[in-house]
C-alpha cells in the first residue's frame, strides 16, 4: 500500500444503509490519507447514526445539497443501485473521483451508458470486493503458480434456506434484506454477479452457454434460484455455477463453494477453508468476518493506491461492464419470466 505525504482526500458519502456499515470502517483505516467529511441519504435518521458512530460533520438529506456545500475529493456510492447511475453523472459533473457500488446502472445498457459520461479528470471504480477477499487472493496465487495444473473442470455452489419459511412464519433472507421483495432481478443482478466478476478474475473471460432461472415463492416477484453454464472461450473450459436460496438443510446465510480441478491437484474453497488435493497439500483456514470486512477494506485501499500512483483500476468501469455482459446473457438465454408462479 502507497503511503501519502499530501493532505487527506475529502470524501463524501452518498447512502447511510447497510453497507456503509463496511465502508465507513474501512475508510477509517485510511485516515492517514482520507476522511470521510460528509454523508447524504434521504433518512434523517440513518445518517445521523452514521455521523454520531464515524465522527462524520457534514450531514445532508441529498446528495445535491452535499456536493453543493463540501468542497471534496471524492465520492463513495453507497445509495440504491437504482440511483447509482444518477450519482455517477453528479459526482462527475463535479470532476470528482467516483467509488461506485456495483453495479453501475439497473441494466447492461444503463451502465454503459454511465460509464461512457464519465470523462477525464474524474476517475471511477466500481466497488466490487467479493475478489478482494484474503482466501481468493490466496486462490489465484496458487493457481498462477500452477498447484492446480491444466484446469480442467469448475463448479461452484452458492447455497443457502434463506428463502425456506422458518418457525416464525418468516424468511430469513426477507428479514435481513427486505429488498429483496421488489427487486425485478435478484439473485444474478443482486449477488452472483459478484460470483462472475470473481470468476473472471480467477480464470479469465468466460461466456454463457446456458442459463435457467426459478423463483421459489410469491414474496419475491424475481428469481432466487439459478443454474449457470460457462465457458472460457480460450480453450473450452467449462464453468457449472448454481445459485439457490431456497435449499433444504443448507445454513440461511449462504458461503461459497468452488471446486478447481486440475491435472495436477483439486482445489477447493469451502466457506472459510481453502485446500488443495495434490501430491504437496495446503491447506489454509480464514477468519469470515476479518475476511468479509477486510474485502471492504482492501477495495478501498486499491481505489486510494489508484488515485495516488495513477494505475488502472483491477475493477475498473470497462473490466465491470465484462461482467454485466454476463449478467446480461444470463437473464436474455433464460427467458425469465417474473410473471410466472413459482415453482
Amino acid at each position: 500500500m502507497s503511503v501519502s505525504t499530501s493532505p487527506a482526500r475529502r470524501i463524501g458519502m452518498i447512502g447511510a444503509g447497510w453497507v456503509t456499515g463496511y465502508h465507513l470502517p474501512a475508510w477509517g483505516r485510511q485516515r492517514h490519507r482520507a476522511k470521510v467529511v460528509a454523508i447524504a441519504d434521504p433518512s434523517a435518521a440513518a445518517t445521523a447514526q452514521r455521523a454520531a458512530e464515524f465522527g462524520i460533520s457534514g450531514i445532508y438529506a441529498s446528495a445535491e445539497a452535499m456536493l453543493a456545500a463540501e468542497e471534496l475529493d471524492a465520492v463513495d456510492i453507497c445509495s440504491p443501485r437504482e440511483t447509482h447511475a444518477a450519482m455517477v453523472r453528479l459526482a462527475g459533473s463535479r470532476q470528482l473521483d467516483i467509488l461506485c457500488q456495483k453495479p453501475l446502472g439497473t441494466d447492461l445498457a444503463e451502465s454503459e451508458a454511465v460509464v461512457a459520461s464519465v470523462t477525464p479528470p474524474t476517475r471511477l471504480m466500481v466497488h466490487e470486493n467479493w475478489r478482494f477477499r484474503a482466501y481468493y487472493r490466496v486462490l489465484k496465487r496458487w493457481l498462477d503458480e500452477g498447484a492446480a495444473g491444466e484446469i480442467r473442470q469448475v463448479s461452484f455452489e452458492f447455497l443457502s434456506s434463506g428463502m425456506i419459511l422458518g418457525a416464525d412464519g418468516l424468511r430469513p433472507a426477507l428479514v435481513r434484506q427486505p429488498f429483496f421483495r421488489t427487486q425485478p432481478r435478484l439473485l444474478v443482478m443482486e449477488v452472483l454477479i459478484h460470483h462472475l466478476d470473481t470468476l473472471r478474475y480467477l480464470l479469465g473471460e468466460l461466456e454463457v452457454v446456458a442459463a435457467r432461472l426459478e423463483r421459489s415463492n410469491a414474496e419475491i416477484v424475481a428469481e432466487d434460484v439459478a443454474a449457470v453454464v460457462l465457458r472460457r472461450p480460450s480453450d473450452g473450459l467449462v464453468v457449472n455455477v448454481t445459485g439457490n436460496l431456497a435449499v433444504a438443510g443448507a445454513p440461511p446465510a449462504p458461503r461459497d463453494h468452488l471446486r478447481i480441478f486440475g491435472t495436477r491437484g483439486t482445489v477447493e474453497l469451502e466457506g472459510a477453508t481453502l485446500r488443495l488435493e495434490a501430491a504437496v497439500p495446503r491447506a489454509e483456514e480464514f477468519d469470515a468476518d476479518a475476511t468479509y470486512q477486510g474485502s471492504y477494506d482492501a477495495a478501498i485501499g486499491h481505489f486510494l493506491d489508484g488515485l495516488e500512483t495513477g494505475r488502472p483500476f483491477e475493477t475498473a468501469p470497462e473490466d465491470n461492464l465484462r461482467t454485466l455482459r454476463l449478467v446480461e446473457e444470463i437473464y436474455r438465454l433464460s427467458r425469465f419470466d417474473p410473471a410466472a408462479e413459482p415453482r
